[in-house]
């Protein structure tokens, strides 16, 4: 055998830009532009947080279930990840997906190593809905009623927290194996005041996916934010669960991001 050529590889149709956000931080965002037209009502936008682990995957998975004639209408994706080009920057994640807590509330580290800064989580929604979100809708036509965002263990708190912080945001929301834990369970206590605050005025969808592998605290995190959703199923917010038995806390992650295609993309 003789090798022709050696060339690296680049996905087709993605591109990457650096943003900077109102605070100097710097990310690098991954966007794959469906190769089909956008339908009537603009493309769905899928955003993921940790995109330097989960871009690829999302990516492509999009690409194979949108192609026709059977399959659902293109989408974007948009992974947001950083410089250093991690599959997992903890001390950037840490900041951004967070919401801000006493350290004493949290637990010690596997490593033994200090949390790094963290509670960051606002200004890091302020980039979305300020910078980021404009920039995709000014150079593609957007669909605004399929807007979502999708994050896993800090991101899966993370899009919780998006969704009860700022409802409007995006149209659906799915968490996997989120970080109920964090800060002694704080993100309940902005699901208390959601709920609360909820009026029906307009429709949201919540996914929460977790493995059944996972740490009992892990699933029971995930089974209580949707146990508490009850009240709101009629009032607008449709709520679903998978749980995948087999798979562990990484594992679960190709069903889950397969499952975020199908929930995003169906009618």
């Amino acid at each position: 055998m003789r090798i022709i050529e050696k060339n690296s590889y680049s996905p087709r149709n993605c591109v990457e830009w650096t943003l900077q956000s109102s605070q100097g931080r710097d990310y690098r965002i991954m966007i794959a532009i469906p190769e089909a037209e956008a339908p009537p009502e603009g493309y769905a936008v899928i955003y993921a947080v940790d995109g330097d682990a989960m871009f690829g995957t999302i990516a492509e998975t999009v690409k194979v279930q949108t192609r026709k004639p059977k399959g659902f209408n293109p989408a974007i994706v948009v992974g947001i990840g950083y410089p250093s080009r991690l599959p997992f920057d903890m001390e950037r994640r840490c900041y951004d997906l967070t919401m801000p807590v006493d350290a004493a509330t949290l637990p010690d580290r596997p490593n033994g190593q200090p949390w790094p800064e963290h509670g960051g989580v606002d200004l890091f929604l302020d980039f979305l809905e300020q910078q980021l979100m404009p920039a995709i809708s000014s150079e593609w036509k957007i669909n605004p009623n399929r807007q979502a965002i999708f994050g896993h263990s800090l991101g899966g708190h993370f899009t919780l927290y998006t969704m009860f912080s700022r409802p409007k945001l995006f149209t659906h929301v799915v968490s996997g194996s989120p970080s109920v834990w964090w800060g002694n369970d704080e993100v309940l206590r902005e699901q208390e005041r959601f709920i609360a605050q909820w009026k029906g005025d307009y429709e949201r969808k919540l996914l929460v996916i977790v493995g059944g592998d996972e740490l009992s605290f892990m699933v029971e995190g995930a089974q209580r934010v949707v146990e508490r959703m009850e009240p709101l199923v009629t009032k607008g917010v449709q709520v679903s669960y998978l749980k995948f038995e087999d798979e562990g806390h990484v594992s679960v992650l190709p069903s889950a991001i397969n499952r975020l295609v199908r929930f995003v993309l169906t009618d």
